[in-house]
């Protein structure tokens, strides 16, 4: 599969892009698998909230001059808890695209404002893919990308992957993109054909071969 260039999505990279970097790949996540991303773990503080206004409002004796309904409003902080990543998501959908270049991979998102996340080849040790039981009901997939990000509670260290949600063909460009890194991080190191013959060094062009 040829990577797939969007013309009305591209620029909206330029203001990240260095001298000589070229995008080789963008898209947009699908969105109901991308909005319901993690929605297990969110349903539990959201159900505990429920329950714990329902059960404050039966049990409120009368005259209690509405201290039980305030009481019962603290149900109201998990279920915020729960529904702020949903929202965030809905939000900041119309910003969010995926790319990769020829020199790192890129994240745009936010509904506030446009944040940018980017990992350079270099930093990537891993590359995953998932898919998931909503995803497979779409079509798609989430690549996750380990960058020695960690974080550790009670003793329990885990990774932390930056990822692209929901996007479409997810084995395909997972190979392309892991063939990317993988040509990068080679000629860091080691100078490959992939470069000019009339020009070589680290700062030449990488030139991907057409698929």
């Amino acid at each position: 599969m040829s990577t797939t260039f969007n013309k009305n999505i591209l620029p909206e990279f330029d203001s990240i892009k260095d001298s000589g970097e070229d995008i080789i790949w963008s898209g947009k996540p699908i969105f109901i698998p991308y909005a319901l991303e993690g929605i297990g773990k969110r349903l539990i503080p959201i159900a505990f909230g429920v329950i714990w206004i329902l059960v404050s409002m039966n049990s409120a004796p009368e005259g209690t001059n509405g201290r039980f309904e305030y009481f019962s409003l603290i149900g109201l902080i998990p279920i915020a808890q729960g529904l702020y990543p949903l929202l965030n998501k809905l939000f900041s959908y119309p910003n969010t695209i995926y790319a990769y270049s020829n020199k790192r991979v890129m994240i745009r998102t936010g509904f506030m404002g446009t944040d940018f996340k980017i990992i350079d080849y270099d930093k990537i040790s891993d590359i995953e893919i998932t898919v998931n039981m909503i995803e497979r009901m779409y079509d798609v997939g989430t690549i996750r990308f380990f960058s020695g990000r960690t974080k550790t509670y009670e003793g329990t260290t885990t990774k932390i992957y930056d990822k692209w949600l929901g996007i479409k063909n997810p084995y395909e460009i997972f190979k392309l993109v892991k063939q990317t890194s993988l040509d990068i991080k080679t000629d860091i190191h080691y100078p490959n054909a992939l470069r000019p013959e009339t020009n070589t060094g680290y700062r030449t062009k990488y030139e991907r071969e057409q698929q």
